[in-house]
Parts: structure tokens; sequence; C-alpha cells
């Protein structure tokens, strides 16, 4: 079976080709929160004393310690067997509660201080807002391979055109062409991932093929590559057609928040069901020859109605 995609700017040219990947997506996340490091040692010893010794994350109630006063966290009481992971003595079920309420009257700066998050939270409160910090790094888009990167939006820019050597284009207008040899075939699969540059933002086109239900489908979505909030100002457009007919779809852009799997599985796109995709083909309808045109736009607030308008790149 051969696949092939060729892409092309409305401005310039370009043909690249295709690469057609199982799907395996796993969400990835940090395994440890920084230590704090402040001029006084006595803030900086209350911090190592919250720390979990075994999982280096810090520790919220309950904390548990053994006879001999060593504390560890709940999850890491059931991996340790309920023996203490310093003296080897047994757990049992005592909470220390001094560290508890000590913890309690700390005030600590978010995880993600150093990407440029500059609050400050109670110390039980912190670990909601690291949940939903939107200075959080981001995990990899690429779909299709088991990636752990995470990174701010330039280092995953730099790593989807370094490492995945993606197709990368200036512009906010597109022009693809999609082509499948064998089009009977249709499996959870990806086509190479695009990324767009315009507006002074990164925005990733996704085309894969997959079974809706009994029927296979194929499915193309645009993501933002920044948060919700933010992709909320776009707008973008999706068009297909041949033969006389054409189907379009229209609508903002999902940060990549959200994953891959969330989006596809959301239906939040433009979905081809095969029989109409070979109808768009032409031919004998043996081989998918899909042209998948867009474009991408600003919504601007008018000044003097509220009312958002279009700012179209040129």
């Amino acid at each position: 079976m051969s696949e092939r995609m060729e892409s092309s700017s409305i401005e310039s040219s370009t043909v690249s080709s295709m690469t057609m990947m199982e799907e395996d997506e796993h969400p990835h996340q940090f395994s440890s929160i920084s230590k704090l490091h402040k001029n006084g040692p006595t803030t900086t010893s209350v911090h190592d004393l919250l720390e979990c010794p075994v999982c280096t994350n810090s520790m919220y109630p309950p904390i548990h310690q053994c006879h001999n006063g060593h504390t560890l966290c709940s999850t890491c009481k059931t991996r340790v067997h309920n023996r203490c992971p310093t003296c080897r003595q047994e757990l049992g079920d005592i909470r220390c509660l001094a560290l508890e309420k000590i913890a309690e009257s700390l005030e600590l700066p978010c995880r993600y201080i150093s990407l440029g998050c500059p609050e400050i939270f109670p110390y039980y409160s912190k670990l909601k807002h690291e949940a939903i910090c939107n200075y959080r790094p981001y995990n990899c888009p690429y779909a299709g391979s088991d990636c752990s990167v995470v990174g701010d939006i330039p280092c995953l820019v730099a790593h989807l055109r370094d490492d995945h050597r993606v197709d990368m284009h200036s512009g906010c207008t597109f022009n693809h062409r999609y082509v499948k040899s064998n089009p009977m075939e249709v499996e959870n699969a990806t086509w190479m991932l695009t990324v767009f540059h315009c507006f002074g933002q990164y925005f990733c086109l996704h085309f894969e093929a997959f079974q809706l239900g009994m029927a296979p489908v194929y499915m193309a979505f645009l993501r933002f590559m920044g948060d919700e909030r933010e992709a909320r100002n776009y707008s973008y457009s999706l068009e297909v057609g041949g033969n006389g007919r054409k189907l379009t779809f229209e609508g903002s852009p999902r940060s990549i928040r959200d994953s891959h799997k969330k989006v596809r599985d959301s239906h939040d796109g433009l979905i081809i069901y095969r029989n109409m995709a070979l109808f768009f083909s032409g031919g004998d309808r043996k081989e998918l020859k899909l042209r998948v045109t867009g474009r991408i736009w600003k919504e601007q607030q008018n000044p003097e109605g509220g009312v958002c308008i279009p700012n179209l790149c040129s």
C-alpha cells in the first residue's frame, strides 16, 4: 500500500511526501515538582521536609510517618507495601499532623515560575492551580507516535521541525491533496502533520482515517498551539469537493491542551465518509484523491458595534 500527500500554499507551491502511522497516543506529565530555592534556610528546610522521599513530589494530607518519624505521601505508602523506605520498619496508620499543620502556614510560588507564572499560593491551593496553570508546559501535538516531549510553544515548534520533520508553512491559506492507493482499507492512521505560521501563532493541521461506528471515514481538523482562551480568537474553514459537489466546515481551532484523540473522538472537524470521498476523487474510485483547501483568520472586536469581524491575512 502506498500513500502520499501533495500540499501547496495559495502563494507558493510545494510538494511533500506523506507517511502513515499507527495511532498510539500517550499523555505525559512531569513526574516531580522542582525544589524551590529561597534565601532563608528555614523555608528551604521546610520544603525539603514536605518532599516525599520516594516520588520526590510535594506531600499533601494525609501525610504518613513510621514509628521513627520518617514520612512519605499516601500514594507511595501503598507502593512500599506498608514498609518505611528509610528504616524498613512497619508504617502502620500514623498521621504526621504536625507537618500537615506546618504546610498550612506556607505560601509558595507556582512550580512553573521559571516559565513565567508570577502567582503565589497557600501550600494546599498550589496543586490545584498548577493543574490548570496557563504557563504549564504543552505536550507534543504530533499524532501517531509515542512522544514524551513537553515544553513551551517555541520549544515544541523546533521539536516538530527538527525531530518529527513535519511540513512547515507560512500563511493563512492552504491547499492540500491527500492520496491513498487502496481506499478500501481504512484503519486508525494519520497522515503527516502540517504546521502553519500566521498571525504570529502556530496551527497544526491533522488528516486521518478511522472507523466511525461501522462507517469508514476521513477527517481533517485544526489545532491551535496555545491555550483555549487564545484559540477562541481564531477561526478556520475547510472545504473538500469534486464532481460539482463540496463539503465545508467552519469553526474555532481546538487548543493542543486537548489531546489529538479527544478532538478526533469529539468529531470536531471536517468528516468525509469513504463513499463521498471516492465520489469526490472521481475516476474509477480505486484511488483516493482528496483536495482539502482552507483558511485561518483572526476575529477582531469592532470598537463601534462590539461585533467580531474577521481579519484576513493577505
